[in-house]
């Protein structure tokens, strides 16, 4: 199955970081974000993956590029443990690239992949999110082969925050699956049909690229997937997944915090330090 990493957004809400640096580029640990959805599209079995860039991307293709020159620096002065991480990079997956021109909408960064995913059904990995167990897109694809149907990751959110996301309302089929009955982009607190956000993880039918060229702009002037996949409602069923696991939408800056900071926690170089450093910041036991 093929992977579509949207990647051509601005980042706005991390200026004046991401006004050359793209918002994917930015770490988290020790890697960029968008290696970290690149390697979960590899870990579920995607046989390529497109990323849809854009203007001030080009770091994104250089990363996932070879360095002739840093291995040659690497080699000779016997870094060989990083020398390996850089040369893994390359050889995770055939990544190919499309430019989107300018930023207008999730659905036409989709849209733009079309001649890619022909008549398959394939993956969409928003480029800035971090699902770090790898176990969502698994699970997408056996409700997929269940159903036959699209099948998106959802999660739970505060009420207050509901109008950040694209959010479904349904009726629950089987524990933590859901048959959608409408999706509603970006709504007032007071008018979401449910607090259960999309949290960018989607595997679709190819009937969705035949729609999206039919649909207009909506909320932004932006042609958004969440319309499409209404208008794919009166075609085809459409499920929802709760991830069984917390993400990390890091195009926004406190979750691009909790994220470095849940993140090397559990790794063994950095964990206990930084446990150490936060009890000392904050003066009490962290956990």
């Amino acid at each position: 199955m093929k992977a579509i990493i949207p990647a051509g957004g601005l980042g706005t809400r991390f200026l004046p970081v991401t006004k050359e640096q793209p918002k994917e580029m930015l770490p988290v640990v020790n890697k960029p974000v968008i290696q970290y959805v690149v390697e979960e599209a590899v870990a579920a079995a995607a046989d390529d993956v497109l990323i849809v860039t854009g203007r001030g991307k080009r770091a994104i293709e250089d990363h996932f590029d070879r360095s002739a020159e840093l291995e040659d620096l690497l080699e000779r002065s016997g870094s060989i443990d990083k020398l390996r991480q850089v040369r893994q990079i390359p050889e995770l997956a055939n990544v190919f690239y499309v430019r989107q021109g300018r930023p207008r909408g999730l659905g036409h960064a989709v849209l733009c992949a079309a001649p890619h995913t022909l008549d398959q059904p394939f993956y969409v990995l928003l480029g800035d999110v971090i699902v770090p167990q790898g176990t969502c897109l698994p699970r997408l694809k056996e409700v997929h082969e269940k159903y036959g149907a699209s099948v998106i990751a959802v999660q739970p959110v505060e009420r207050e925050y509901v109008s950040r996301y694209g959010v479904v309302a349904g009726r629950e089929v089987e524990p933590g699956v859901w048959e959608i009955t409408d999706l509603v982009e970006k709504p007032p607190a007071n008018e979401a049909p449910s607090n259960l956000a999309i949290f960018g993880r989607y595997l679709l039918t190819p009937k969705v690229m035949e729609l999206l060229p039919h649909v207009e702009a909506g909320r932004g002037g932006e042609i958004q997937l969440t319309d499409a996949l209404r208008e794919l409602l009166k075609h085809e069923e459409i499920y929802a997944v709760t991830m069984d696991s917390p993400g990390f939408d890091t195009g926004n800056i406190l979750s691009w915090l909790e994220a470095n900071i849940t993140l090397a926690l559990e790794t063994e170089e950095f964990g206990s330090p930084l446990r150490e450093s936060l009890e000392r910041i904050l003066g009490e036991t962290v956990v």
